[in-house]
């Protein structure tokens, strides 16, 4: 806990939040430990936060904390040592032709019908599928770090848009929703792997990829990039290919 008493030291508190259904194994309760003031957490704290398992959503920088339960790893890839596997490689073949520019981090309203089909297709009853703008932006364009918002265009027609945090030692992959009208598109794992090659061309060492679930299907997938390495007994170690929870 030496970080987060230094973090402390610096006027930043922590607090455990009340119990709620978790979003990732059902039955269960879920906790967490949430850091705040929220504008204290610039770019330079949120780089300290996320190496002790922290992530953000919008505003809000927390991890689990659930005293029963040690299923969410903090995970992250060592792109330098990244080989693809043949999936990978064809997946990034499929969708390397698509364009990717930069966009401020401000409101676009096909962005957020965008989202609104992702989340309604791939999440149904998950109620973001109804979030109007208000919640969109306080999801997903509310940031007091770098933060860096890419759309994926095919053509002139959008396909995919993705949240990017910058840290001191890599990026975070916050959040990616894209178009769920192409069953066989492979969108999610084309944008880890551009991701993991912005890095590169960055010269930062590691992509931050949330937390891998192993029990979880949409969380399990991550396993599938190595070398990862999960914070286990709050020490990055490397996780094999198949490590379960």
């Amino acid at each position: 806990m030496t970080l987060l008493n230094d973090l402390s030291r610096r006027e930043l508190q922590f607090y455990l939040s009340s119990p709620y259904p978790c979003s990732y194994l059902p039955g269960r309760m879920a906790r967490s430990l949430v850091a705040t003031p929220n504008e204290r957490v610039d770019t330079a704290v949120y780089s300290e936060l996320i190496r002790f398992g922290f992530r953000r959503s919008g505003a809000y920088n927390y991890r689990p904390q659930c005293s029963q339960c040690q299923a969410c790893v903090p995970v992250r890839l060592a792109v330098d040592e990244f080989q693809r596997s043949r999936a990978q490689r064809r997946a990034w073949k499929a969708h390397s032709g698509m364009s990717a520019g930069l966009r401020e981090l401000v409101y676009d309203p096909e962005h957020h019908e965008l989202y609104r089909r992702y989340q309604s297709s791939r999440h149904t009853g998950g109620g973001m599928d109804q979030d109007d703008r208000e919640q969109y932006e306080r999801f997903l364009l509310q940031s007091q770090v770098t933060t860096y918002l890419v759309e994926f265009r095919d053509g002139d027609v959008l396909r995919m848009v993705s949240l990017i945090d910058r840290v001191r030692d890599g990026l975070s992959s916050v959040y990616t929703f894209y178009d769920p009208g192409l069953p066989r598109a492979s969108f999610g794992t084309y944008n880890i792997l551009w991701q993991a090659e912005l890095c590169r061309e960055l010269g930062l060492p590691y992509l931050y990829l949330g937390y891998w679930i192993a029990y979880s299907r949409k969380m399990a997938y991550k396993i599938n990039y190595q070398p990862l390495e999960g914070l286990v007994d709050n020490r990055w170690q490397r996780l094999p290919p198949a490590a379960v929870g």
